[in-house]
């Protein structure tokens, strides 16, 4: 996976709460097994319309909006369990998600997957909306190792598990993680065998 530490970008605001993992991918589109071609379906049934045309409101279709940076209102990634929800929103090109609250799922989903959930407070989140829709190239900064979200004056820390943290600024998986360990595993391993010697 690619390394996360600090993602500076303008965002792509999605004022809604409660956005279910069906919405975020729809069930048709969960044939494929591989995670590539995912963010293709991204909101599929918002952003196009029975004609498959796209729907010019929606946020995505938006060319005030772009980034890697998805904000999202309260409840992100509700619903079932579908990993495929990380990987859409990720293979759409976002490396970050903000909301105030995220399904626990999805958020372990989406950390897994090299995207970083990163949980504010309430008024935190209002006040990034209403900076995003007064100047759409609001530039934000996502710092992992600092742990903290600023745009602007304004500044909040934000809370994730050292485990996965540590797997997030170094690109690893859960396997990597281990392969990483592997020194540590095989002296740790040596040192029991000894002890029964």
């Amino acid at each position: 996976m690619k390394k996360v530490t600090i993602i500076q970008s303008s965002a792509v605001p999605l004022k809604v709460d409660n956005v279910d993992t069906d919405q975020i991918i729809p069930a048709r589109f969960l044939k494929a097994t591989t995670r590539d071609g995912f963010g293709d379906n991204l909101f599929r049934d918002w952003r196009y319309d029975k004609q498959n045309q796209q729907v010019e409101s929606f946020p995505l279709n938006n060319k005030r909006y772009a980034g890697k940076i998805l904000v999202a209102g309260k409840n992100f990634g509700c619903g079932s369990s579908r990993e495929h929800a990380a990987w859409a929103v990720k293979d759409y090109g976002f490396e970050a998600v903000v909301s105030s609250m995220f399904a626990d799922i999805f958020k372990n989903n989406a950390l897994n997957n090299g995207l970083l959930p990163v949980q504010v407070s309430e008024s935190f989140l209002s006040k990034l909306f209403d900076a995003i829709d007064s100047d759409p190239t609001t530039q934000i900064t996502v710092n992992l190792p600092e742990q903290t979200i600023c745009f602007g004056a304004e500044c909040e820390h934000f809370a994730i598990g050292g485990y996965k943290k540590e797997c997030l600024m170094n690109g690893y998986d859960d396997v990597d993680y281990l392969i990483s360990m592997r020194s540590k595993i095989e002296d740790y391993e040596k040192q029991r065998t000894n002890e029964y010697l």
